[in-house]
């Protein structure tokens, strides 16, 4: 087994929890932070189904247990595999549970490795309690299935622990799942007795889950890797621990360091492990090469200066199971941003979006307030990346993970903000970033907590149209929307959300809008909705924003914000129309035109707008629907920057609804005006009252290169300028 030991006690167990939410009826295996493995029919016994039932589940929920189901985590169906018992042999009979959040900190995924005949394996229970352990061996190999028997002496595997990994002997890795166990045969005979058990070889679990289409399931697996003869890295790994490494009594102290915070058992004989021993562990043990290389900085008369590190720390960047952080700095970062969380749950989202402007956010950071249970998954996310800025030529880059965590004390202060800044400098000494790197994110950051950030004025919606989900009259419409904020500086920032570019049924887009504008700070920024022609008769305002919690009802988006639209097609489809719009907005005065029974047609409004009209910056629409369609893109084209109608109006007779607007009142107090208007009628089930629709375009947006980027928003009252790099959020 070798100088490395697995630690005492039973792995980490997943428990597949019956419908009680109590008793274990089968174990599972952590394939990642997110995913588990199990049978079918283990799931199906948790969801009180037949046990070879092939149906898949719908949508139905079940828990997990961790740390002896003291943790429980609810679970749904990702990838189904049903049991399948013909006359040859067991087929299928996997199932991929997707957790609803992380797995504990505590709970490392499987290392899988083939199964091969005369293997020692050991199953657990899937409660985990370690007296539930049970020793086997495999036997035959046939085919997809492995056949092993169990001492006589012992527990024998039995109910509940199907579904499980089984352990090779070292304890760091796994060969496959447990399935079931045959029975008794009728009248035992003592010299019958069976002990004998089939499972699932992990080379059966990885071509199944192929052929099942989820591939990217078993790409995200870990796997024993091979020797250094067949395994480029760990021959360079090998080669750098020689070198760091060639006194055995100092790679013995190292080596216990690294098994103690493990949690590994060393002999007690004062030997030291082979180098190739040492390799494999930082191969596979997660956070162990940064252990190690914490353990050489700080070991006195044995420690290495952080540039003798340097090569082993940039060789680790391609061991997955490296990481960034060692096991102390990782516990410590977390215990200090829960006291943060804790305390402002929107503080690392907001440190997150100035910090890591240019780098992919994790989608916990993407929401207004970071629950304390997704911090695990955030650290990880983060520890891939390294931030863009500047460093001294021929020094390591530094991690975002360390950028935002610098953001983050400066704007907590006090002692957590203290510890964490001790923390990023012990961590930056350790890979070796440049003291000068680091002091400038920290001034940077000291300048963003000391600055107050101009407050949200406006959030901005673009919305595409997807191609509609469902079939027939069943089809639903569907829409990408990206969201920037506007701050009173004229700032502009994109807003990272957890949706992406995922089509949206109009009542996610109400809720992604909400939530942006709960991410905008205190006030209520106004709304704008940008959409292309045909999406201006759209009833956006009527949309289900949603709840924030249990306790507020949902509202419509134009009784929750001044919501009002823009359309910047008409800027690319008309020359010249930006400057004419320029033009009549002047000073922001209103100078009406109040479309009533003398306009009969498009040419007599045109012949208005172009001489006694032609400053007219606001016009108010009435009349019958396919007239006031025709006028709403004559205005828009001849660069009329404000228009309201009533889209559910039937003709001039129904002008009276938009009185209670004042529809040619003060025009900087319109928006304000429907706002309310729009909340005072949200009952009003008969339809008598007006739809009004509002084309507010005060700021004009200019694409930088197409409609896939950023929008520039320029005040037309100021000449047009560059947009910086300050103003934007890189997506």
């Amino acid at each position: 087994m070798g100088w490395f030991k697995g630690a005492e006690g039973p792995p980490p167990v997943v428990a597949v929890l019956g419908r009680d939410g109590d008793a274990a009826v089968g174990a599972a295996a952590l394939l990642s932070p997110g995913r588990a493995l199990t049978c079918a029919h283990v799931v199906n016994e948790a969801l009180g189904r037949p046990l070879l039932s092939g149906t898949r589940p719908a949508d139905e929920v079940l828990q997990v247990g961790f740390a002896r189901r003291t943790v429980r985590i609810k679970a749904q169906i990702e990838v189904w595999v049903p049991p399948r018992h013909g006359a040859a042999a067991w087929q299928g009979d996997l199932c991929v549970l997707h957790l609803a959040e992380p797995a504990p900190a505590g709970a490392d995924p499987v290392v899988w490795t083939d199964m091969t005949e005369g293997q020692s394996l050991r199953a657990w229970h899937g409660c985990g309690e370690p007296i539930t352990f049970a020793d086997t061996v495999l036997k035959l190999l046939d085919g997809q299935l492995g056949y092993l028997d169990g001492p006589l002496s012992g527990a024998a595997i039995g109910p509940g622990f199907s579904g499980g990994p089984l352990w090779t002997d070292s304890g760091d890795s796994a060969a496959g799942l447990v399935v079931g166990r045959l029975g008794q045969p009728d009248a035992a005979h003592p010299g019958q007795t069976l002990r004998r058990t089939w499972a699932l070889p992990w080379q059966t679990v990885r071509e199944q889950l192929y052929a099942a289409g989820a591939g990217d399931v078993v790409d995200d697996c870990r796997t024993l890797r091979g020797t250094p003869q067949d395994d480029p890295l760990a021959a360079e790994l090998t080669s750098l621990l020689h070198s760091l490494l060639p006194d055995p009594v100092v790679r013995a102290e190292h080596a216990r360091r690294l098994a103690a915070e493990l949690g590994l058992a060393v002999p007690s004989d004062g030997s030291a492990p082979r180098v190739e021993e040492l390799t494999a562990v930082l191969l596979e043990r997660p956070r162990a090469l940064p252990t190690l290389s914490e353990s050489l900085l700080t070991a006195g008369p044995h420690g290495a200066r952080p540039d003798h590190l340097t090569a082993l720390l940039g060789t680790g960047r391609a061991v997955e199971a490296a990481g960034l952080l060692s096991r102390r700095e990782h516990a410590f970062l977390e215990e200090q941003l829960r006291r943060v969380v804790l305390h402002d749950p929107t503080l690392p989202a907001r440190a997150a979006q100035e910090a890591l402007r240019y780098t992919p956010l994790p989608s916990a950071l993407c929401t207004a307030r970071l629950p304390v249970s997704a911090l695990g998954q955030v650290i990880a996310d983060l520890e891939e990346y390294q931030d863009g800025g500047r460093v001294p030529a021929g020094t390591p880059r530094v991690p975002a993970l360390v950028h935002l965590v610098e953001f983050i004390a400066a704007a907590a202060g006090g002692h957590v903000g203290d510890a964490l800044g001790r923390w990023s400098e012990r961590v930056c000494a350790r890979i070796g970033v440049h003291p000068a790197a680091r002091d400038q994110r920290r001034a940077d950051a000291a300048h963003w907590a000391g600055a107050r950030t101009p407050p949200v004025t406006r959030l901005l919606a673009r919305l595409t149209r997807a191609e509609p989900d469902g079939e027939g009259t069943e089809r639903a419409e569907r829409y990408r929307c990206r969201l920037w904020q506007q701050h009173a500086d004229g700032t502009v920032r994109r807003l990272e959300t957890t949706t992406g570019d995922t089509p949206l049924t109009p009542e996610q887009v109400g809720a992604l809008i909400r939530e942006g504008a709960e991410r905008s700070g205190d006030g209520l920024p106004a709304v704008d909705i940008e959409v292309d022609r045909a999406a201006l008769h759209l009833p956006f305002d009527e949309w289900d924003a949603g709840s924030p919690n249990e306790f507020v009802p949902s509202l419509p988006l134009g009784a929750s914000f001044p919501l009002t639209l823009r359309c910047p097609e008409m800027s690319r489809r008309v020359p010249r129309r930006e400057g004419e719009h320029r033009r009549r907005w002047g000073d922001g005065h209103g100078r009406p035109l109040v479309i009533d029974p003398s306009c009969a047609d498009g040419r007599q409004v045109a012949a208005l707008l172009s001489s006694t009209h032609r400053d007219a910056n606001h016009v108010v629409l009435h009349g019958p629907p396919a007239l006031r369609a025709q006028l709403l893109d004559l205005c828009l084209a001849l660069g009329v920057p404000v228009v309201l109608w009533d889209r559910e109006a039937e003709g001039h007779d129904h002008a009276h609804r938009l009185e209670p607007l004042a529809p040619t009142g003060r025009l900087h107090e319109l928006p304000g005006r429907l706002h309310r208007f729009r909340a005072a009628t949200l009952p009003d089930p008969a339809g008598c009252l007006a739809r009004p629709s509002l084309v507010w375009e005060d700021l004009v947006w200019q694409d930088r290169a197409g409609s896939d980027h950023e929008p520039r928003l320029t005040d037309p009252d100021a000449p047009p300028r560059p947009l910086s790099d300050e103003g934007v959020r890189s997506s």
